[in-house]
């Protein structure tokens, strides 16, 4: 078989591509996390699907990126594989979600968590950072996730459940917030609590990158690592129909690559997911092509961390 990793191996057989980058590599210093959640989502669906549909369309995700010439090739990637959570609530797959980010953020310098439900991001968090003092959350969502808890977890309510937890507010920004998808009183939580809060409105005013950028740089005052959950249906609903949350008027592809890349490059980003892509709504493969290009982009910006300026 052709030995895509060969530069003189014919590309008409097999080219490299990002999913070669994905392995048993125990010292790679990335590494990826599969969290299949199934149960406790606000809209019934197969976010759990996910982690495979990425993984797949990552074989059509090349390694170069003919605009700025970033090449992946030299990089490697520990695939951990998929939890096995079955039909678990949120709150019975809190320890074993915690527990594989603990290990694999203890000795690498990024890792990628690929659910699943946003139920995932609190175990997630947990697991980079036990104390709640010590490392920031950064959202990049149209919700705020500050659904009382009640009635139980779900992916409504994991940054309430950090809040109930112990995480200061002061610790958290969320970018992205939709109009007319969340309600006065999680508004109003998200103030009392001291959370720092971005609109579409001022995403579009002051561009979400640099609002993202900002954000890091607060956040990096308070902290000494960033956990960073990328929720999908931040992206505008006509360019993500498989993210059940998403509205129109939501943030451009083109913004969420941006931000994906620019947030790979910080060195204190430590661990990342990606939650409320559902295969099963994704007609034409936009969505799990969309997934690959952002695990891509992150990866181009791992590359240049430590590099000056960045």
């Amino acid at each position: 078989m052709s030995d895509p990793f060969d530069p003189t191996s014919s590309e008409n057989r097999r080219w490299l591509s990002v999913a070669d980058l994905l392995g048993g590599f125990t010292d790679a210093k990335i590494g990826l996390i599969g969290a299949r959640l199934s149960e406790g989502s606000l809209t019934a669906g197969r976010c759990d699907l996910a982690p495979s549909a990425i993984r797949e369309a990552l074989r059509r995700m090349s390694t170069y990126d003919v605009e700025t010439g970033a090449d992946l090739s030299g990089l490697r990637v520990f695939d951990a594989g998929d939890l096995d959570l079955g039909s678990l609530s949120p709150a019975d797959a809190f320890e074993p979600i915690r527990v594989a980010v603990a290990a694999q953020a203890g000795q690498r310098e990024l890792t990628i968590v690929l659910g699943g439900n946003n139920a995932i991001t609190r175990p997630a968090f947990r697991g980079l950072d036990s104390t709640l003092h010590n490392a920031g959350l950064l959202t990049l969502d149209a919700h705020f996730d500050l659904r009382d808890t009640d009635l139980g977890l779900n992916n409504g309510n994991p940054i309430q459940a950090l809040l109930d937890d112990g995480l200061p507010g002061s610790h958290i920004c969320q970018i992205g917030l939709a109009p007319f998808a969340n309600t006065r009183k999680a508004h109003e939580k998200a103030k009392r609590a001291g959370i720092a809060v971005h609109t579409l409105a001022d995403c579009r005013a002051n561009g979400f990158v640099a609002v993202v950028d900002r954000e890091l740089h607060r956040l990096s005052g308070l902290c000494d690592r960033i956990y960073v959950d990328f929720d999908i249906d931040v992206i505008d609903r006509g360019r993500m129909p498989a993210a059940p949350g998403a509205r129109p008027g939501g943030i451009t592809v083109t913004e969420f690559f941006a931000a994906a890349r620019r947030i790979g490059a910080a060195s204190n980003v430590r661990c990342v997911d990606l939650t409320e892509f559902d295969p099963d709504l994704d007609g034409g493969a936009v969505g799990a092509l969309t997934a690959a290009r952002w695990f891509a982009e992150l990866l181009a910006g791992y590359l240049s961390r430590n590099r000056p300026g960045t």
